[in-house]
């Protein structure tokens, strides 16, 4: 802090000895301590308050940051919501616009259902060559709306054997275990 060197302590020191002498020169010396202490815990506490309220700043500084950062992205996403909006709106008024203009140009019904050529729509279309076979969900697999699996359609099936082992009844637990 203050730049004085050993040849000016000791100057300083020999003047209070001479001016205050041998009696007073502990007293003193103690009382300039204290008020030294003082003075370095005053400028350390000023110096961690401001510290303080730099940390504080920066800590605003950051987080009005990030309440920007995250405006800007709201907006962003508020404005692509927009944009699918109207997209979708725009797809809705051309399909309205072609689907009547298709109905009335040769009243066909509009195709509904799987794609073609997807395995939905070949189950749904393909027909059996010997056998007629009442019509059945083409999504649902086989079997699970009564019928056997198209594999083994032309097939029997086994007689049923439920004759199924009883279960082994539990054994109540031997009070006297080998020890």
């Amino acid at each position: 802090m203050f730049d004085i060197g050993f040849s000016e302590l000791l100057v300083i020191a020999v003047v209070a000895l001479v001016v205050l002498g041998p009696e007073r020169l502990p007293k003193a010396a103690r009382f300039a301590g204290l008020w030294v202490r003082r003075a370095r815990n005053q400028w350390d506490s000023v110096k961690q308050e401001l510290e303080r309220e730099l940390h504080a700043e920066e800590i605003k500084r950051q987080f009005d940051d990030v309440k920007s950062s995250v405006r800007d992205t709201e907006s962003q996403l508020r404005a692509s919501g927009e944009a699918v909006r109207r997209e979708a709106e725009q797809m809705r008024q051309d399909v309205a616009r072609h689907g009547e203009g298709v109905a009335a140009a040769d009243d066909a019904p509009v195709m509904t259902g799987p794609a073609p050529g997807s395995p939905a729509s070949v189950a749904q279309h393909a027909v059996a060559t010997d056998e007629v076979e009442p019509p059945r969900d083409a999504m649902a697999p086989p079997g699970i709306d009564g019928s056997a699996p198209r594999a083994d359609v032309s097939a029997p099936l086994p007689p049923s054997t439920d004759t199924a082992a009883p279960a082994p009844t539990p054994t109540p637990p031997n009070d006297e275990a080998p020890r």
